[in-house]
């Protein structure tokens, strides 16, 4: 349960509903951190396009390597996400 006023996925409509639908199909889910924003849709946006810019592709590892890395940091870092 959020500490903080969200838009969960299933209630988000117009801007929201279309950002959460891409997130969705890029990550396989909406990850709580993008619904934190989700009071500010072009804040939603913002965050969702910069995370995918600075966290994949821009090496030239692969997807798979790219995400066990960010998985070993995350564990190291006792972070869920």
């Amino acid at each position: 349960m959020a500490w903080i006023k969200t838009v969960a996925e299933d209630q988000a409509v117009g801007r929201l509903a279309e950002i959460y639908q891409n997130v969705r199909a890029r990550n396989g889910m909406v990850p709580n951190i993008m619904q934190a924003f989700s009071l500010k849709p072009e804040l939603v946006g913002a965050v969702a396009n910069t995370f995918q810019v600075a966290t994949f592709g821009g090496s030239k590892l692969t997807r798979v390597q790219e995400e066990m890395i960010a998985t070993v940091v995350s564990s190291i870092n006792r972070c869920h996400y």
